[in-house]
């Protein structure tokens, strides 16, 4: 039996999972591991997609797949059909474990021929923008962010306490941290601990990882603050946080340690540490060992500190390309813009692709919707640019407002002297609801096609309004 399987079942004396059977986990890894070595000995290193649901098969699975010699594909079990056709073009799988929910997908074969290395962890990224990529991992390159995250918090054994899917990067981390440090792994539905079931265990012990609307949640139920409040350290990452929300977090004491990165490489490669945050500050604090950021120029010039650029990144834990091509250089520079501080901090004001360019201006929404999000009317805002055939683009807001009586207008007046007039948005469209994912990512496709088609029946309205000629009668 292969060594990780059998590290696992060696694992059980130790009580390492929470939240789940130990027993069932390595009584499925074991089917598993079979059904891989008989596909196996009909072909050379099945392609398997797994995309289990439940926490203990999907653990199950991973583990049989990284305990030999194949590639496994890691997917999100409640894609719909147009997702699922994405995945089978790309992947044409071997042997599929999980909940595929449209069974009539056929796949593509690609004239293309294969250069990865056989065992290798295919993590999905860009699912929100309807394009999806599976960034190339392997155990090491998995590894190698744990021992960097090990370092940089001087904690040998890490005890992780999970609510986010492990089918993310953000999610599979933190079992890959329990797992190889030796520590525990505690799985519970977020849903169970927003409804107040809190599981029997000292939160001292453990990390726990957020994304920021799980952390807003939370904190607006008090006896859920001071449960939060008493972990080691509460990471926060996968969507920008809002100033708002850092404030209550530090209001209420908890240790939050905001943190930079991405699936590309094997999750943070920056963190504030939650004493600095508790401080005041709200950067993304030093970079991880195992990783390297230069802020550089449009002509790739390595900028000082304060310098707003792009992130550039090396990182011993950086995918090896996106299936099924691998990546020739040994960086990446990313759509992020950010700058270094004074005290060696990276700070992040925003997305190069986000940037909204109006009459020659620059506007960078990140600072757009803090400045609505203090005014406390909205419960959620982001902000667009729209085309415009005299300023190239005009700044677009679409937001959540606190309550029915709270008007664009309203808003406006608020944030009047806070931003320049160029950056107060000039159209605003109420909604509802704000697209985000599972890790409160926005769809952007859907936010420009909302604002698109608002913004042409709002000119249909106005076309079909009476016009003035200079004699004053009306046609």
């Amino acid at each position: 039996m292969a060594s990780l399987l059998e590290a696992i079942k060696k694992s059980g004396d130790r009580h390492w999972l929470i939240g789940g059977d130990s027993g069932e986990l390595v009584e499925l890894a074991e089917q598993f591991y079979l059904e891989i070595i008989e596909q196996s000995s009909q072909q050379n290193s099945p392609r398997i997609i797994l995309a289990e649901s439940n926490p203990i098969r999907f653990l199950a699975g991973f583990i049989a797949a990284c305990s030999v010699d194949c590639s496994i594909f890691l997917c999100n079990p409640f894609w719909e059909e147009g997702e699922w056709q994405q995945v089978f073009d790309i992947v044409q799988p071997d042997i599929v474990w999980g909940e595929v929910q449209n069974q009539k997908i056929t796949a593509i074969i690609p004239n293309s021929e294969f250069r990865i290395p056989n065992s290798s962890i295919m993590i999905p990224t860009g699912g929100s923008s309807g394009k999806i990529r599976f960034a190339i991992h392997t155990w090491d390159t998995l590894n190698a962010s744990v021992r960097g995250f090990q370092t940089y918090f001087q904690s040998q054994q890490i005890n992780s306490f999970c609510v986010l899917p492990l089918y993310h990067v953000s999610g599979l981390m933190q079992f890959m941290r329990s797992l190889t440090s030796g520590g525990k792994l505690a799985i519970f539905p977020f849903k169970t601990i927003e409804s107040g079931v809190i599981p029997d265990l000292d939160p001292e012990d453990f990390f726990i990882s957020l994304v920021p609307t799980q952390l807003q949640r939370l904190l607006q139920i008090p006896n859920l603050v001071d449960w939060l409040a008493q972990f080691q350290t509460v990471l926060l990452g996968g969507a920008p946080a809002w100033q708002e929300l850092l404030d209550r977090a530090r209001d209420s004491k908890v240790r939050l340690a905001p943190t930079y990165g991405m699936t590309e490489t094997a999750s943070q490669i920056a963190t504030l540490k939650p004493e600095d945050f508790l401080q005041g500050y709200n950067s993304c604090g030093r970079v991880l060992p195992h990783a390297q950021i230069k802020i550089i120029n449009s002509k790739h010039e390595i900028l000082n500190s304060n310098e707003i650029g792009t992130i550039c990144i090396q990182a011993k834990s950086l995918a090896l390309g996106y299936y099924p091509d691998l990546l020739e250089q040994v960086e990446i520079q990313v759509d992020d813009l950010g700058y270094i501080d004074d005290r060696g901090y990276l700070n992040i004001v925003g997305r190069n692709s986000h940037k909204i360019i109006t009459g020659g201006e620059n506007v960078y929404p990140c600072e757009v919707e803090a400045a609505i999000r203090v005014t406390q009317l909205v419960d959620d805002i982001v902000v667009i640019g729209l085309c415009d055939r005299v300023w190239g683009e005009v700044v677009t807001a679409i937001y959540v407002p606190k309550s029915q009586s709270v008007s664009a207008r309203e808003i406006k007046a608020a944030i009047a002297n806070s931003l320049s007039k160029f950056k107060i948005p000039k159209y605003w469209i109420s909604a509802q609801k704000l697209p985000r994912n599972a890790q409160g990512k926005l769809n952007r496709e859907q936010l420009q096609a909302i604002a698109i088609l608002t913004q042409e029946n709002r000119d249909r309205d106005l076309s079909n309004l009476p016009t003035v000629e200079t004699t004053g009668r009306s046609r």
